[in-house]
């Protein structure tokens, strides 16, 4: 499949903020699996899969400094590889968000509460 028959097949949500015509499947395979792995559909995944591989793709992600939490386990899932060979899972642990830090204290401060 040529890649300009790829990029007019991928959903048009996926480049909204882009334009297609300056697209390079090549240079962009990073930007271009990130975008169908967190925001495509099924039909996106196919076409993804079928131009690339599946082993180009876990390689790509395997270097993606943030992925969706549910990109990433949709990858591990279809590609039978874990979580902690990704670069994003890594990064993710490094810098929590406010969110799970929060998170993480209120467990940690519960746990001490008696029964």
């Amino acid at each position: 499949m040529p890649a300009t028959a790829l990029i007019n097949q991928l959903s048009t949500i996926l480049f909204w903020d882009m334009d297609k015509t300056q697209l390079d499947v090549e240079s962009h395979s990073q930007q271009l699996i990130q975008r169908v792995l967190e925001y495509g559909t099924l039909q996106d995944w196919r076409l993804i899969r079928n131009y690339y591989g599946m082993s180009r793709i876990v390689k790509e992600c395997q270097q993606m400094r943030t992925l969706d939490p549910f990109a990433l386990s949709f990858i591990c899932a279809m590609s039978d590889t874990k979580k902690e060979e990704y670069r994003c899972f890594h990064f993710a642990q490094s810098y929590p968000t406010h969110w799970n830090s929060l998170e993480t204290a209120i467990r940690m401060s519960c746990s001490s509460l008696p029964e």
